[in-house]
């Protein structure tokens, strides 16, 4: 409600008050106002003491590859409650098995987190902290699904003087404007006046061992200057590099939804460069070893560009700007030359085989990796699958070998049984999708003898990562291809 000049009349909490009154009135209300944010002020800004000391608990709503490692932590600090409502994965967890690898099995049974599958064990918790992913729909539109739900088992235990952060990447204003009403409606709580929510997008590199959790610096926001101080002060027990303090939680958001589409773009300039380059005959990699003697050329590499971040951010930008009017351009541009490259690479190991005097239909590859990166388990969102099912398409006949990947995510996702190394036998191509370590250690003469019998000069390899010496490999007889 407006008064005659044109401002917003709200209480405490923003809650909407008339105008009119005596003078008296007004200045009873103001002090009001005063004393009660001074009172929610003071309240919030000592839960962290009491975090602290270990007399309120920090609740993890999610724990994938980003809640885990962040419980983990936490729990070194603090005492937590560790919820996903995956029943499996809570039960391995309690065994001391670490599926993600992100925090590893040893540390895992160390670990003081109550692991929980109860959604009501989260009552006992006044810090929350969301971290569910946020995928996207066929049709490449934001899903919200799993970031609702978490809010919907957030409101209907959530108590008084909570704060809650979501770290799941969103597009600006999915915090406050999509998740706060479900937790107002669900707890029959006010935001503002009952609890305070803020956000910190996670920024782990799944598989990296150098740039941990810890070791980066940590965005945090919040409704308010009480908020964020808290969310700040309980992330900083943590972070050994330290927070930086976004001024608002929509700015927060587009940080980290930003951060990806820009590695996205550069990515897809690489990609595009070296399908050029490929039909003018000329080595990217080389091309790149050239251009990199500069010292300001940014050393980006061609690639499958997948996952649950670099491959999925991008399109909650998009889509948030075309709700606005806006039809991206740049940001668009890249994602399609980014989601065509298994498709490019599929077209390519078939032109091999061509050239090689292989019948297409019929001939057996293997794939080696199928993770969305190096040296990590998770399959989601992998671009290596593109380049298989197109293979498939053309009759091939393929086996898939990664020794890091989770078998049981594989088989449930994509329905591939993945094989030994040691199984791989009478192969026309081999294919090395992703840099695992133990891939990286093998040589092209080890892998002549998963190559048919009596074949020479005909054995096609297909190194997308470029891990093998091209010039080596083509001494021994390999008709070579690399991205």
């Amino acid at each position: 409600m407006s008064s005659g000049n044109g401002l917003k009349l709200t209480g405490c909490g923003g809650v909407p008050r008339t105008a009119g009154g005596s003078r008296q009135e007004k200045v009873k209300e103001k002090q009001e106002v005063k004393c009660c944010a001074s009172n929610l002020g003071g309240f919030f800004l000592n839960l962290y003491e009491k975090i602290k000391n270990k007399k309120e608990k920090i609740g993890v709503i999610g724990l994938g590859y980003v809640g885990l490692p962040i419980a983990a932590a936490l729990s070194k600090h603090a005492c937590v409650v560790g919820f996903d409502i995956n029943r499996e994965k809570v039960k391995r967890y309690l065994e001391g098995i670490d599926a993600t690898n992100q925090v590893g099995n040893d540390r895992l049974k160390e670990t003081s987190i109550h692991f929980t599958w109860d959604e009501g064990e989260l009552q006992s918790c006044k810090f929350l902290i969301v971290a569910v992913p946020t995928p996207v729909c066929a049709d490449k539109t934001p899903d919200l699904t799993p970031v609702i739900n978490a809010s919907r088992t957030a409101g209907r235990n959530l108590v008084k003087d909570a704060v809650i952060v979501y770290e799941s990447t969103v597009y600006p204003g999915v915090t406050e404007d999509v998740c706060v009403p479900i937790l107002e409606e669900e707890s029959g709580l006010k935001c503002g006046v009952d609890f305070k929510i803020g956000y910190s997008p996670e920024r782990i590199n799944p598989g990296d061992k150098i740039n941990r959790l810890e070791t980066i610096v940590k965005i945090v926001s919040g409704m308010d200057p009480q908020s964020l101080e808290i969310i700040a002060k309980v992330y900083e027990m943590i972070i050994e590099a330290g927070v930086h303090r976004a001024e608002s939680i929509k700015v927060a958001e587009a940080a980290k939804v930003i951060e990806n589409a820009q590695r996205d773009i550069n990515i897809a300039f690489m990609n595009e460069l070296s399908i050029v380059f490929n039909k003018m005959g000329i080595d990217t990699k080389a091309v790149l070893e050239a251009a990199g003697t500069k010292w300001n050329f940014l050393k980006f590499s061609p690639g499958l560009v997948g996952g649950h971040c670099i491959g999925i951010d991008p399109y909650y930008f998009i889509y948030k700007a075309e709700e606005l009017g806006y039809h991206s351009q740049i940001i668009l541009s890249g994602r399609r030359i980014n989601d065509d490259m298994g498709k490019f690479v599929a077209e390519n190991v078939v032109k091999k085989l061509i050239l090689a005097d292989k019948q297409i239909k019929g001939a057996k590859a293997a794939v080696f990796g199928i993770t969305f990166k190096e040296n990590c388990p998770d399959s989601r969102n992998t671009k290596v699958v593109d380049i298989i099912n197109e293979l498939k398409e053309y009759g091939m006949d393929i086996v898939v070998v990664d020794p890091v990947a989770g078998r049981e995510e594989v088989q449930n996702e994509y329905g591939i049984d993945l094989k030994s190394i040691n199984d791989v036998r009478d192969i026309d191509a081999a294919v090395f999708a992703v840099s695992h370590k133990e891939f990286v250690r093998i040589g092209p003469g080890d892998i002549k003898p998963m190559f048919k019998k009596g074949e020479k000069n005909n054995n096609v390899l297909i190194d997308i990562k470029g891990i093998f010496n091209k010039k080596e490999a083509e001494n021994m007889g390999y008709i070579y291809w690399r991205l």
